[in-house]
């Protein structure tokens, strides 16, 4: 990974869209679902850089922060512009856009991914200032999976996944079908999870309910109903988006890996016999495992 530049891992052809801070935030929205991607660099003209991304987080806050507030309608909100919303939310504390340069190695865009807790990184060159692509871990697992079938394979992908201890099994954040999406949407916010396997009354797992499932409510424009149900939520969802996909204790990590790329999901859902959650694997849980353990590094609990 250390010898891969992050322009190794940038396809041929991909989109990307780009927004001018001033536009207003229900266009930007719109405009993600629109075109189908989930994060967007926020160009400054005054500053003439870019200046951070919009992304579902934002959208998530937005309607949580101002679905119950006696103060201010949610259709109000939606004249806003972006970066007037950046000035209410950040309230000052503007951080540095974090991104890398297609130069840097894919060891250091993991290394950054997870320590930053980010799920994209902009590839920026570094003369002109263009945003090239943005860099996903599963963009960087895609990579590894191609190119790790050329190179020899370390030992630990036939242990399962209980024995190597890689996911979170402790405290794992879950909804109940039958609760509103508002419920969902504070478990996101105070938890910062980016997926919560949703669970029937004999707690057995029948969904999965994930930040992006949240912006499709401003696609079908019912963001102004967010007491329906989670399980009424995932009926309606207008595309077939990613699944409820699950493992097992007793997994090898080369299977799980397998299924992640072979799938194109996230993340999966650790289930015991009964089908009940008993754990999360993500992508950030594999490449932590596979790129930054073998080095001595832990930027999951750094």
């Amino acid at each position: 990974m250390r010898s891969h530049h992050c322009y190794d891992a940038i396809p041929t052809s991909s989109k990307l869209v780009v927004f001018e801070t001033t536009l207003q935030i229900k266009k930007a929205f719109l405009a993600m679902v629109a075109n189908g991607v989930r994060a967007a660099p926020l160009w400054d003209s005054k500053k003439q850089c870019f200046v951070g991304m919009l992304t579902i987080t934002d959208f998530i806050n937005i309607l949580h922060r101002y679905y119950r507030s006696p103060l201010v309608q949610i259709y109000e909100v939606e004249e806003h512009k972006i970066e007037t919303w950046r000035e209410v939310y950040l309230q000052g504390s503007f951080k540095p856009l974090v991104c890398i340069s297609p130069n840097d190695s894919l060891f250091d865009a993991v290394y950054s991914l997870i320590k930053n807790k980010i799920h994209r990184l902009p590839v920026i060159e570094p003369i002109s200032g263009n945003v090239l692509h943005i860099l996903t871990h599963k963009r960087i697992l895609k990579f590894l999976h191609i190119f790790g079938a050329l190179i020899p394979k370390p030992r630990f992908l036939q242990k399962t996944i209980q024995e190597l201890g890689i996911g979170t099994f402790r405290d794992v954040a879950m909804v109940l079908e039958s609760a509103p999406v508002y419920t969902a949407l504070e478990i996101f916010v105070d938890r910062r999870v980016s997926a919560l396997p949703v669970i029937n009354e004999a707690g057995s797992v029948v969904g999965l309910y994930s930040r992006f499932d949240v912006i499709h409510l401003a696609a079908q424009k019912s963001y102004n109903n967010l007491d329906i149900s989670v399980g009424e939520a995932l009926k309606q969802r207008s595309v077939c988006l990613e699944g409820v996909l699950t493992c097992h204790p007793y997994e090898t990590m080369e299977d799980i890996i397998d299924r992640i790329a072979k799938e194109q999901v996230h993340r999966l859902v650790l289930v015991d016999e009964k089908n009940a959650p008993r754990g999360i694997v993500s992508l950030s849980d594999i490449l932590q495992a596979l790129v930054l353990t073998p080095a001595g590094i832990d930027a999951l609990n750094s």
